[in-house]
């Protein structure tokens, strides 16, 4: 069956291996210099800070169509435990199963592989079940703070969320940039807006899930054009669900994680940010957004703060 001749093609175009170095494990977070975190610095003028994790519990956003990516299991393991005898100070812990990719995360680049490769060239095998991902697990990706800019895609087309069979084309992109009134330049993370978020905070779990409107296979070359450093959206599958491609189940992924090295992030709430940027007619600000430090994991929850 093989990989689609077009994501072949794309894939040679927008290949970043060995552009940092044959050892490098972090592919285009390497963009986001000292230089570029200043800049985005500078971004801030009042302080107004913007959440856009959706919270994490057990009636969260997965509904099983992904096997093993559970919502996240919360347990008390002590409650009010006076450790010290009666009358001490009391202690309360607990513990949380789920997975890493359950509510508002990065995919590591290693999340996806393909023709048995993963970033850089190096062989998929060396994710293994004992150790994980033995490079560029997520644990790699380290102080994750630029500038963001948000591509509100719906906005800019005039509706409140996508059809869900709606391919985010390099053009939709554009628009979204005129509308944000600023270059998306080297080193930014860029959020991109569809609108389908609205459905999950409505309730209706099944209906995000899929079918939904994503990034379309020719997207990651307007993002190596730019040297994007990151990129996310508010979808659960990223790309359009079912794929625009025949056989090009997570071609998108494939693109950015694999041949570019470009960590990819899911789930993200972008509704409170579009009304805030659209009010400060303002769509560039300061991002931290870095991923919980999980070694050898192909991905991790992530809480990102925009603030302007």
């Amino acid at each position: 069956m093989g990989l689609p001749s077009e994501f072949l093609e794309i894939a040679e175009r927008v290949n970043n291996w060995g552009r940092w170095g044959g050892e490098d494990e972090i592919g285009t977070l390497n963009l986001i210099t000292d230089e570029v975190v200043r800049a985005a610095a500078a971004t801030v003028r009042t302080g107004q800070r913007v959440p856009l994790a959706v919270p994490l519990h057990q009636n969260g956003i997965q509904t099983g169509m992904i096997p093993g990516r559970v919502n996240p299991l919360h347990t008390m393991v002590a409650v009010n435990w006076e450790m010290f005898g009666a009358g001490t100070v009391a202690t309360s812990d607990d513990t949380v199963t789920m997975g890493l990719q359950a509510g508002t995360h990065w995919d590591a680049l290693t999340h996806v592989s393909h023709s048995g490769k993963i970033y850089n060239g190096r062989p998929a095998d060396s994710i293994t079940a004992h150790r994980g991902a033995a490079f560029s697990g997520i644990d790699k990706a380290r102080h994750l703070i630029s500038r963001g800019v948000l591509l509100d895609v719906a906005k800019a087309r005039g509706v409140e969320r996508l059809a869900p069979d709606h391919a985010v084309t390099p053009e939709d992109l554009y628009t979204a940039m005129e509308l944000a009134g600023t270059e998306v330049r080297a080193g930014d993370i860029v959020l991109v807006r569809t609108g389908q978020m609205q459905l999950y905070l409505a309730g209706d779990r099944t209906a995000y899930a899929m079918p939904a409107p994503g990034l379309s296979i020719r997207c990651p070359e307007w993002f190596h054009a730019r040297d994007v450093a990151a990129v996310a959206n508010d979808t659960l599958t990223f790309e359009t669900f079912p794929p625009e491609l025949e056989n090009g189940w997570l071609a998108v992924h494939a693109l950015h994680l694999v041949e570019m090295g470009m960590l990819q992030g899911q789930n993200w709430n972008l509704e409170e940010l579009s009304q805030v940027c659209a009010g400060e007619s303002r769509y560039e600000f300061l991002l931290s957004a870095t991923p919980e430090p999980f070694v050898g994991a192909t991905g991790t929850p992530v809480a990102p703060v925009a603030i302007f």
